[in-house]
């Protein structure tokens, strides 16, 4: 499970190992990384057209060098630098001495591909003048784009973009994963991700933000062995549904079913529904009468009447894991007793709002997703899973994950 860094902490980590190696070194190793992704990228190297897009900082110097490696392959080369007396001078020698060519945006011409090499992490906020018009000619091309450490216009902790931002297909990162990458604009505009780790690991700090993967997850589900029962493989309880809304009854219920659990208890007023649907469930009408139960899931279609209180209520007071979403939170935001059942509890307890429930409980989610549901997961001393294009799942103690598996259908 891959840990993301944020750029503070990686640009610290940067200068420890750039202390110890000789100059040139550590940009030689990302100019190579990047080179070798573009010719992976082309399919071929003798003959293609690279455009490079090149910034002041240590990103371009990336790409005059990734462009110098190129042009010895073959590759006709042309840069175009957004500030030509800002230019890393070492890589722009290297880059004409390899037969590589400073042009004009005018006169850039078509590519095979273009390489983002103007900003890197140490840039905040929207970009001005004149890396616009390098960042809409990216744009408006029909050539795929390369991004050194992270697409141009996107911050490499929050990944928004205030502005105008690069769309990259690739992005070769740099020495570790940056949280922007994962969340939020940053997600859609990073493309594939390459991670280049330049041997930083030994100089990052211990990672609070991880990345999860299918198999990583798939390691946390216990699989049922010839021993187990029923009550062994856990008995969810599930508070769902009303009716107005039976189907978030029956999608619980469902998605319950297929976790594994091995058995399925259901409270609340779509009981003839669900069990039509699923007629292995047990199923009562109210919160007290569902019988032994492990965990539960509370709140999707509940309602916001006495009875969908008492139930949230109810469950707030066990000592059971508890899972509350969708009107459940609803009626936690709307009524203090609640809130303070929720602050109590020992018990572990997962929020799971989407942007417009955070605000109820929280207040706006801003631009910071992953700080966000932190600083509210440390208020209430619960997980919380703000869902998104990218969902972020919080702890109490700061550790957060990240699942970038969503797509935008999933806000339906």
């Amino acid at each position: 499970m891959p840990g993301a860094w944020p750029a503070e902490q990686v640009r610290a980590a940067e200068q420890q190992v750039l202390a110890g190696l000789p100059a040139g070194a550590l940009m030689a190793r990302a100019a190579r990384a990047v080179a070798v992704e573009a010719v992976t990228m082309l399919g071929f190297s003798y003959g293609a057209k690279v455009l490079l897009l090149v910034g002041s900082g240590d990103n371009g110097g990336d790409a005059l060098f990734a462009g110098a490696e190129l042009a010895r392959r073959g590759v006709r080369v042309r840069a175009v630098l957004a500030q030509p007396d800002r230019a890393h001078q070492a890589g722009l020698a290297a880059l004409r001495a390899a037969g590589g060519r400073v042009v004009e945006l005018a006169g850039a011409g078509a590519a095979d591909l273009i390489v983002d090499g103007l900003v890197g992490i140490g840039a905040r906020g929207r970009l001005r003048a004149p890396l616009l018009a390098l960042i809409e000619h990216a744009d408006s091309s029909h050539a795929p784009v390369l991004a050194v450490d992270l697409p141009s216009g996107v911050d490499p902790d929050t990944g928004v973009a205030e502005g105008p931002a690069i769309t990259a297909t690739v992005t070769v990162c740099m020495g570790a994963l940056k949280p922007g990458l994962l969340v939020a604009e940053g997600r859609r505009r990073a493309g594939r991700i390459r991670l280049v780790p330049l041997g930083l690991a030994p100089s990052l700090p211990p990672a609070t933000i991880w990345q999860l993967d299918e198999a990583e997850v798939a390691t946390a589900l216990r699989r049922p062995e010839p021993s187990d029962d029923k009550y062994t493989r856990g008995v969810v309880g599930i508070a769902a549904g009303s009716a107005a809304y039976p189907g978030a009854a029956q999608l619980c219920v469902g998605a319950a079913r297929l976790a594994g659990v091995g058995a399925v208890r259901y409270a609340g007023h779509a009981a003839a529904e669900v069990v039509r649907r699923w007629p292995e469930v047990m199923a009562t009408s109210t919160v007290s009468g569902a019988g032994r139960v492990q965990a539960w899931v509370v709140g999707p279609g509940l309602g916001s009447g006495p009875q969908a209180r008492e139930s949230v209520r109810l469950i707030l007071a066990t000592e059971l894991p508890a899972l509350v979403d969708a009107d459940g939170l609803n009626l936690i935001a709307n009524d203090p007793r609640l809130r303070a059942l929720l602050v109590n509890r020992s018990a572990a307890t997962v929020l799971s709002p989407h942007d417009r429930e955070f605000e109820r409980l929280f207040g706006p989610v801003g631009e910071d997703r992953i700080g966000a549901a932190r600083r509210a997961a440390a208020e209430l001393g619960v997980t919380v899973l703000l869902k998104g294009y990218a969902t972020v799942v919080a702890a109490p103690a700061g550790y957060c994950y990240l699942n970038p598996t969503g797509v935008p259908a999933l806000a339906t």
